[in-house]
């Protein structure tokens, strides 16, 4: 005899539970736990420095200093005991600034023949900026402190007595990041003024500003397309 079941045996704990919506913050999904004394503080207990270079135009270089300027690289790159992290920003950037400051500029000049010179240039500029789009880039170097360089014993400690977003006590990561990072840092100053190239420390507000524009980056400008208006009206006859 086939077994009746019926509909009131049914009991699904899940279907009786309302809906929720998930609300959380962007800083729970940042790794960042704190920034201060120019050091970017994770929430694992590791720690960084964050370095911006200048920028090198390669290719109006002559052969042998091109030469040079790769055997320099190569240098640095095996001269280095730890590791690094090199981070290209590559942001849209608006040149309506620039275009007034040519616009004031062009409005003092006096002789005809520069006055059509700079002219040309704006000229130029403007139907370069239609062409393709102007971008900007920073180069960054980052060097990172593992938690697992601040001691094995700190580690334990940490793990079985964690109370707090850190594992360890910020003053000692700090504190930590400036003897194992500065020596790393002045390093890589001195390898890299072989190539012609100057590093940087961010401080704590050029910090600050860099991961909120990581995190909030601006809306790119939306071009207006022409409006089309078609003719409806019927063709005359002949």
């Amino acid at each position: 005899m086939p077994n009746k079941i019926s509909g009131s045996k049914f009991n699904i704990p899940f279907l009786k539970i309302p809906d929720k919506p998930i609300v959380s913050t962007a800083q729970a999904f940042v790794p960042v736990a704190d920034i201060t004394n120019d050091i970017v503080v994770y929430k694992d207990g590791g720690a960084s420095l964050i370095m911006e270079s200048t920028s090198l135009n390669f290719g109006l270089l002559s052969e042998k200093e091109q030469e040079a300027v790769i055997a320099a690289y190569a240098a640095m790159i095996n001269s280095l005991t730890f590791s690094v992290q090199i981070v290209v920003l590559t942001q849209k950037k608006d040149i309506s600034s620039y275009i007034n400051f040519l616009n004031e500029r062009s409005a003092k000049i006096t002789q005809p023949l520069l006055s059509k010179l700079m002219q040309d240039y704006k000229n130029f500029i403007t139907e370069s900026v239609k062409k393709k789009n102007v971008l900007g880039k920073r180069f960054f170097v980052v060097i990172y402190l593992s938690p697992l360089e601040l001691g094995v014993a700190k580690s334990v400690a940490a793990i079985t007595k964690r109370s707090g977003p850190l594992p360890f006590a910020k003053s000692y990561v700090i504190k930590k990041a400036k003897i194992v990072l500065y020596p790393r840092r002045d390093h890589l100053i001195r390898q890299a003024g072989r190539l012609g190239i100057k590093f940087k420390q961010l401080i704590t507000p050029e910090l600050i500003n860099l991961f909120y524009s990581i995190y909030n980056p601006e809306r790119p400008a939306v071009k207006k397309e022409p409006e089309v208006i078609e003719d409806n009206k019927p063709a005359a006859s002949v």
